[in-house]
């Protein structure tokens, strides 16, 4: 479903429950601009919530689900997270939450975005935050749905963090997280490199990386759970 898209229809309670599940994924729109396309994804998020459907979100379907349970999205007071976000750490609900269940008190997860949750709707319990943004991880509960969301992307690799870094290094640089554009490009051959050889103790040594990005099985935690709770049953 892409329900941003001109002449989308949005697909009826009984479809809906037809899914397992719902899985919300990045977006170039900004929820806080009343646009015909950030209402359709948002309608659209409220009917997944009223179906009672288990979500999951990232990055923009973290804020896609906020903004539909009555939450609000700004843009990042702190700045753009571009690669990484760094030191996530949990809160007390986060260290109980089968979300977040292996993940250590503190760690590393790819991200990008320069927009944020300001505000957690009612039922949204706040899971994990760094010190560049306040909302990292949430549950939120509405109507008769259940929504687990990150702000950041555990399904994204190294190779798709190299891409998505060399795609932006006009704004990269513009902003100061490079020097230039030959700086933005050793940093993305870096991550690039590390992504062909993640046993390179040298490359995550210099990218302040470790298993929780280079391997696999722990950078996929969130996914992972997710479907986990939902094959069990809620």
């Amino acid at each position: 479903m892409k329900p941003a898209d001109r002449g989308a229809s949005l697909p009826g309670r009984a479809e809906l429950r037809s899914y397992d599940a719902v899985f919300v994924t990045g977006s170039p729109l900004h929820l806080y601009e009343e646009t015909p396309e950030t209402r359709r994804e948002v309608d659209l998020m409220r009917a997944v919530f009223n179906a009672g459907v288990p979500s999951f979100g990232s990055c923009a379907g973290l804020q896609v689900a906020t903004v539909a349970a009555g939450g609000v999205v700004r843009p990042s007071r702190n700045g753009r997270e571009a690669g990484f976000a760094r030191r996530i750490t949990l809160t007390e609900a986060g260290h109980r939450h089968p979300l977040l269940a292996g993940r250590p008190a503190s760690f590393d997860a790819p991200a990008f975005h320069s927009d944020e949750v300001e505000t957690l709707p009612e039922g949204g319990t706040l899971l994990a935050f760094n010190t560049v943004t306040a909302v990292q991880a949430v549950e939120i509960r509405h109507g008769a749905g259940v929504f687990w969301g990150v702000q950041y992307h555990p399904e994204l690799d190294l190779y798709e963090v190299a891409g998505a870094l060399r795609r932006q290094c006009e704004d990269l640089v513009s902003e100061g997280y490079a020097s230039s554009p030959e700086a933005l490009e050793t940093y993305a051959s870096m991550v690039d490199a590390l992504h062909q050889a993640p046993d390179r103790k040298d490359l995550a040594w210099v990218l302040g990386l470790n298993e929780q990005v280079t391997e696999v099985d722990c950078r996929l935690t969130e996914l992972r759970n997710f479907i986990r709770f939902v094959i069990k049953g809620w």
